[in-house]
């Protein structure tokens, strides 16, 4: 028998981790026109990874990298309890609501700064004079690049992280949780690495090819190593949500997911 708030219960279940997935990709998208040093957050010394004798590779990241990793476990705790559908309609929100802030950005980095607010930011901590408006239009529509290919290799990749989740699921039943989640993200992933940055910097940021690969790979790697660090938070988000919902409550969630995922695959 269900729990009289089954239905109250599945529905906060997916506002929240809808929150949390549109709240995560959107600010992915805005902060990841930073590219930063993964050895100097650590202080060690660079990788200095030698690719094929032509480029040296350090693990310098998109800021967007520090972000993804919780897209991709929210992504695969809603493939798990609400199907195929559940993870298309939050993937094209999110796509909808990426593509609205696209716009509203560019539309307000268009605006003309007030003279005050130039004089006032017209100086750096060391007294050094730089455009602030010039700054913000820079950092701002750089970021639209990445928007721009994000708004292809986001959907691409989570259309095809929720296919290989789903034929996983199939063969493994209710069990080996940390086989689809992984195996899911780091094929999905792969594809999601390098188009959005062959996009955002090669063909908007027009940096050199050898570039893109080189941070490709590196956030690729990264990507592949949280993946797996991470595959006990799957298992964390799971036991909170048979707390929550009880335990048949989320076997009979995630069975109906299974069930209406089938005519879709």
């Amino acid at each position: 028998m269900k729990d009289p708030l089954y239905h109250e219960k599945k529905n906060t279940l997916f506002l929240v981790l809808a929150g949390i997935f549109i709240m995560n990709a959107l600010l992915a998208e805005i902060l990841g026109v930073k590219i930063f040093s993964l050895e100097k957050l650590l202080d060690v010394p660079p990788a200095q990874i030698n690719f094929f004798g032509q480029m040296t590779l350090d693990f310098n990241l998109t800021a967007g990298a520090v972000l993804w990793p919780v897209v991709f476990i929210t992504t695969d705790i809603i493939n798990e309890f609400f199907g195929q559908r559940g993870v298309r309609k939050i993937s094209f929100l999110t796509v909808g609501l990426i593509a609205l802030a696209f716009v509203l950005i560019y539309t307000i980095t268009l605006l003309p700064p007030a003279d005050f607010w130039i004089d006032y930011n017209s100086k750096d901590p060391n007294g050094n004079s730089f455009n602030i408006n010039f700054a913000y239009r820079l950092i701002f529509q750089q970021g639209l690049g990445i928007m721009v290919g994000s708004l292809i290799a986001f959907l691409l990749g989570q259309l095809l992280d929720v296919f290989i989740f789903q034929k996983l699921r199939r063969i493994t039943g209710s069990g080996k949780i940390w086989l689809r989640a992984t195996g899911s993200t780091l094929v999905s992933q792969f594809i999601d690495s390098f188009l959005v940055l062959f996009i955002a910097f090669y063909v908007w940021g027009k940096w050199p090819l050898q570039q893109v690969l080189a941070i490709g790979i590196i956030n690729y790697i990264y990507k592949f190593g949280v993946a797996i660090l991470l595959t006990p938070m799957i298992y964390l988000g799971h036991s909170i949500i048979d707390r929550y919902l009880g335990k048949k409550n989320a076997e009979l969630l995630a069975d109906e997911a299974a069930e209406s995922s089938k005519n879709l695959l």
